[in-house]
């Protein structure tokens, strides 16, 4: 993912509205979103290189996602795909809180990375770029290739456009957040961070969603949480920039297994 924006405990009929973008090669092979062969609690899309994911969430309510933490000056490289870590803790029964807790202190070797983990009663982040585990508060959030809530261009308009909508009330639609997503304008040059990659790539990565020959917005995803606990997972896959596929997944949640610790 390089963009989520979400509304978590705002709105007392949706405890949770996410929407995401994954950024990446065209040439990483990937599988859509569906319930897992393997893993049948868990649905998300499959990283079919590293053998992780970068959304996904089970049938009881837990979910994760995550982003690249982007400085091409100061580079950390992993020995696995961060993706495992969202379906590790998908597969995991451990409390977000615990679960995060074990893995700042892993030392597990890992490039850079920005993780949110959560279920229907709380959500925490942690990066491996020197912030400790820290739980969510209620509000607007943005996720980019940079800490929690940094400002940077897309960020910021994207948690105001979706704070926009939410204001409307029940006439918002999937369509609407979909556009949110879909903003291919590139930030003025005076507002592009500077993360090692030179101008010229700053400011293509800085619109919500990317269009270039090689690398680009992948998928958009929708998940909302329901009051009545009641889960709608939408992701749009895209063959091409302006070539998508729709699919769609609502299912009640079920109640989650005793927790037994572990990562």
């Amino acid at each position: 993912m390089c963009l989520i924006l979400f509304a978590w405990q705002t709105d007392p009929r949706y405890p949770l509205i996410l929407a995401a973008n994954r950024d990446e090669f065209y040439s990483r092979p990937t599988e859509r979103a569906a319930f897992w062969p393997d893993a049948p609690n868990i649905l998300a899309g499959r990283d079919l290189q590293g053998g992780g994911t970068w959304l996904g969430l089970t049938r009881t309510g837990r979910f994760a996602a995550l982003t690249n933490y982007r400085d091409f000056r100061h580079p950390q490289h992993g020995e696995r795909s961060r993706g495992l870590l969202v379906s590790d803790f998908l597969q995991s029964d451990a409390p977000p809180a615990d679960y995060l807790d074990r893995l700042s202190r892993s030392g597990a070797k890992l490039g850079d990375f920005n993780l949110l983990v959560g279920d229907r009663h709380q959500l925490w982040y942690y990066s491996n770029r020197g912030t400790p585990p820290l739980e969510v508060p209620p509000g607007i959030h943005g996720l980019s290739n940079h800490l929690l809530d940094t400002p940077w261009p897309k960020v910021a308009e994207g948690s105001a456009a979706l704070a926009a909508l939410l204001r409307r009330g029940p006439d918002r639609s999937p369509t609407d957040i979909f556009l949110i997503l879909a903003n291919r304008q590139p930030a003025a040059d005076r507002l592009l961070p500077d993360t090692g990659v030179g101008r010229e790539r700053e400011r293509l990565l800085s619109s919500a969603f990317i269009a270039s020959p090689e690398y680009g917005t992948r998928s958009s995803t929708l998940l909302f949480f329901s009051s009545s606990d009641m889960a709608t997972f939408i992701e749009r896959t895209f063959d091409a920039p302006d070539v998508y596929r729709d699919c769609a997944f609502r299912f009640p949640l079920l109640a989650p297994p005793p927790a037994r610790g572990g990562i």
